[in-house]
């Protein structure tokens, strides 16, 4: 048998998804580490504007798994990089970063307005000061976050055909809206399902202290579109870890909490509506929760423990509806202000602008 040359770095062998079955109706597009795409297509972006090479400094705001993208594609290019995150990054991944060569800034109180990310990206200002000639990805406002989708609609298309409803969580909008407007391009009538987490304001709920990370926010990035959503859930935390050990149980898909999340909503939506190809994102594996997701005793510590999580969401005509369990709003493709009412209010965006960043983007 004659060899085939293997000229791929682990970035390019991880960046797409396995997809796989999980009903008549229902598929998963499971990723190692889905952060990979916008990470590598934001950085080859800037390396063919020469923006960066080898030796120049990359500073990000983040506390998961963008991150580690970012780490490893650095570390495989010769980048410095440098991330500002919070406590709420665990010890395995600090460390795996750490490894990887980049320096990890902790910030440890959390700002007035804006929580956490909001202090987080102050942080990161200074630190742009210090660095002057640096680049930063800004995954929340680079349009190439979205725009690094493509792939994933190619394949989606390829495999799978038509598709009825993409169902995926929401952080900073560059995955659902970025996927869902390729898928778009070929399938208007695709509709669109963003999961978010109660205490997120991407959807117009208050910012408050969330246990479910990887998704929701306190700020609201530009690269979140409100206009291309047919459907908003918010999942709590315990209703997303149980959902995502059943997806483990069921389907044998070892995921992360976020992935729980789209699967609750997804299976629903596949249960409800059998005659319609529904399509789940699951962006990351489980093996960093396996301490706590996976840690029946953890999740009784922290009050998280739900022995069965509710089979269909509640029904509201308006965020602030929504409480603490799974809720739904038929958010019908409105835009944020047709949906809550009046404007964006700027000190909550966390527009690369308003922190006047020259190089936010590129």
């Amino acid at each position: 048998m004659k060899n085939r040359e293997v000229d791929q770095t682990i970035t390019d062998a991880l960046a797409l998804p396995r997809l796989v079955r999980l009903s008549e109706n229902l598929f998963a597009a499971s990723f190692v580490l889905m952060k990979l795409l916008p990470a590598r297509f934001i950085l080859d972006r800037a390396r063919d504007a020469a923006l960066i090479g080898r030796g120049s400094t990359i500073i990000e705001t983040t506390s998961g798994t963008f991150g580690l993208a970012l780490a490893m594609i650095s570390a495989l290019r010769g980048y410095n990089l440098i991330l500002v995150s919070d406590p709420a990054i665990d010890d395995a991944l600090k460390r795996r970063l750490e490894d990887l060569g980049c320096r990890v800034e902790i910030v440890r109180e959390p700002a007035p307005v804006g929580g956490y990310q909001r202090a987080r990206l102050n942080r990161m200002a200074e630190l742009q000061a210090e660095f002057p000639d640096h680049f930063w990805p800004s995954q929340y406002d680079n349009p190439h976050n979205p725009g690094a989708y493509a792939p994933l609609a190619e394949l989606l298309l390829e495999a799978i055909g038509h598709i009825d409803v993409l169902v995926g969580t929401v952080g900073s909008g560059g995955s659902m809206c970025g996927t869902g407007e390729y898928l778009r391009t070929v399938h208007p009538d695709l509709k669109l399902f963003g999961v978010d987490t109660p205490g997120s304001v991407l959807f117009g709920q208050p910012d408050r202290k969330r246990m479910l990370r990887g998704l929701g926010n306190s700020l609201m990035p530009q690269n979140l579109d409100h206009s291309v959503f047919d459907e908003v859930h918010w999942v709590a935390a315990a209703e997303a870890f149980r959902a995502t050990r059943l997806l483990h149980q069921r389907h044998a898909l070892f995921q992360g909490g976020t992935s729980g999340a789209a699967y609750m909503v997804g299976d629903w939506c596949a249960r409800r509506n059998p005659d319609e190809k529904v399509v789940l994102i699951l962006p990351d594996e489980g093996y960093r929760y396996q301490d706590t997701i996976y840690d029946d005793e953890w999740l009784h510590s922290q009050d998280l423990w739900l022995p069965d999580p509710p089979r269909e969401p509640h029904l509201v005509d308006h965020p602030h509806e929504a409480g603490d369990r799974w809720t739904r709003l038929q958010w019908e493709r409105r835009s944020y202000e047709q949906v809550i009412g009046g404007s964006f209010i700027p000190a909550q965006q966390s527009s690369s602008f308003l922190a006047g960043s020259p190089s936010a983007g590129d």
